[in-house]
């Protein structure tokens, strides 16, 4: 679920999900709203992520304290961005 399988392909896997969380994150604080519409229409998508692979991808960054919570948008701990 968190890293890639046999069974679950990379692009499935959360650290992936959250690896392109990250990548939006790079310009800037998003809104959780702003980010799940970018990840969901992503064209270039093999696989669709729903809503429930998004936030735990979201919960992960936040568990491992690359992201963080201000002001009701998402951005990249200080450390997190180079």
């Amino acid at each position: 679920m968190i890293l890639p399988t046999k069974f679950l392909p990379a692009e499935r896997s959360l650290i992936v999900i959250g690896g392109e969380i990250i990548s939006l994150l790079r310009n800037g604080p998003r809104s959780v709203s702003e980010l799940w519409e970018r990840i969901r229409s992503d064209k270039a998508r093999k696989y669709p992520v729903g809503y429930d692979w998004f936030t735990l991808a979201l919960t992960l960054l936040y568990m491992i304290d690359a992201v963080d919570w201000r002001s009701g948008l998402i951005a990249l701990k200080n450390g997190s961005s180079s």
